[in-house]
């Protein structure tokens, strides 16, 4: 069982992407898994709605609950062997219960200077977590990156995000890839379309994630 939690300061930086195609690779591994949407703006349902309405996908199942979420999230994880917590790119209520509730955190971050300085915010918010929530584990993942390999942003933001005490760094970067965009809008993850490069980076996060668990 985990509960997995996708936040941040940052809006626009994947979290939904992330969270629902976690979510698929859970659901094709034979897990059942709950994806918990406590942004207001309802993505991830929608997400789940669209989903709904294609027979052939795997159902994941899909909830709305926002203000203070920790027991809500700790009795729904009695229930389903993986939680996954959709939280809005802001500092809220939603976000500081759910992170008393996580077992792991990914903060989803652009590699710009502008997403960079969110950083040490977070950093100090995982901190005041930890004291309440002794195993929750924090990791800033690069999303939506450049393709371009002669693009060096990725590298420099590796290298500002390794000074962090309570955040670590996710080993998947995730790219700027159309086929994020057009999946999610369908109900889907990447893992259901036709992309392998997009393919290869859910699958090396959903390794990294569920190592051990799955």
């Amino acid at each position: 069982m985990s509960v997995v939690l996708f936040g941040g300061e940052k809006g626009g930086t994947g979290k939904t992407t992330l969270a629902t195609n976690l979510a698929v690779y859970l659901v094709r591994h034979g897990a059942e898994v709950l994806v918990l949407d406590t942004d207001k703006q309802g993505s991830a349902s929608g997400w789940a709605a669209a989903r709904s309405q294609t027979p052939e996908l795997a159902k994941v199942q899909s909830v709305s609950k926002f203000g203070d979420v920790v027991d809500s999230a700790r009795d729904l994880a009695d229930k389903y062997q993986h939680i996954i917590i959709d939280a809005g790119g802001r500092d809220s209520r939603e976000l500081r219960s759910a992170m008393l509730a996580a077992d792991v955190m990914y903060v989803p971050i652009k590699a710009s200077q502008f997403d960079l300085w969110t950083m040490e915010r977070m950093n100090e918010l995982v901190g005041q977590s930890q004291g309440f929530n002794r195993k929750l584990k924090a990791f800033a993942i690069l999303s939506m990156a450049p393709t371009n390999p002669r693009i060096g942003e990725a590298e420099e933001a590796k290298g500002m995000l390794g000074d962090f005490e309570h955040l670590g760094l996710a080993s998947t970067i995730i790219r700027e890839r159309k086929v994020y965009r057009d999946a999610v809008t369908q109900g889907r993850g990447v893992l259901e379309c036709e992309n392998e490069k997009a393919v290869d980076e859910i699958e090396s996060l959903g390794k990294e994630v569920f190592n051990g668990i799955i």
